[in-house]
């Protein structure tokens, strides 16, 4: 009689066991990041992201291919903003450094929004000044706003006639992985004290994806 319970326990143990395994693959969607992800996408993360065809700073035609050949940190912004652009791209370059340390190698990548200005020699000072790794794309305007929709984000240029306009756009900073293709985004930098997303937080939620890829 002993013996029998001793198989009916644990046949119930395998039972809640494998109950477990369903809840944490099959009920959360079978989600291979569902414990990293910090933000809810509209249509899933399937929707955001894809091919581009840019211009490197070093003057290269290069593909989505040729640029995501490692995890990446995506930022749409523009070498002559005064505030936000510069911020975003430092607080990347940060997150980069500290992703280093933790043994992750991960690549920042600066898209122009700006084509008219942002030259390959304009952008190569620009990120070479931010980063040694960062990455500077431009290209045609038709190419930049391939490059802007495929990823969701928003620019549009203030003002006409003006050689010091300005440009309003959208503050992301996206995670993507060469095999996974987008997965994650990032809000701004801090501009004051409990709003934004710190070096610290891109780095660590960048090294929860990267190590649940792997």
């Amino acid at each position: 009689m002993i013996r029998v319970y001793a198989i009916a326990a644990v046949v119930a143990l395998l039972g809640m066991l494998g109950a477990l395994w369903w809840y944490v693959t099959a009920d959360q969607g079978g989600d291979l990041f569902a414990q990293c992800r910090t933000s809810q996408i509209a249509g899933g993360s399937a929707a955001i992201g894809g091919p581009f065809t840019l211009v490197s700073e070093t003057g290269e035609t290069v593909t989505d291919a040729d640029v995501i050949t490692k995890p990446s940190l995506i930022y749409f912004g523009y070498t002559f903003c005064p505030d936000v652009c510069p911020m975003d791209a430092a607080r990347n370059a940060f997150a980069v450094d500290l992703l280093a340390e933790m043994g992750h190698d991960v690549q920042p990548v600066f898209i122009s929004i700006d084509p008219a200005r942002d030259t390959p020699e304009v952008l190569a000072k620009f990120t070479d000044f931010m980063h040694p790794d960062m990455l500077g794309l431009t290209g045609s305007p038709e190419q930049v706003k391939a490059a802007s929709q495929a990823y969701k984000t928003y620019y549009a240029k203030r003002g006409e006639g003006d050689e010091f306009y300005l440009m309003d756009h959208s503050v992301f900073t996206y995670l993507v992985l060469p095999e996974h293709g987008f997965v994650e985004f990032f809000r701004g930098a801090p501009t004051e004290p409990g709003q934004g997303v710190t070096e610290e937080e891109v780095a660590k939620t960048t090294a929860c994806y990267i190590d649940a890829a792997s």
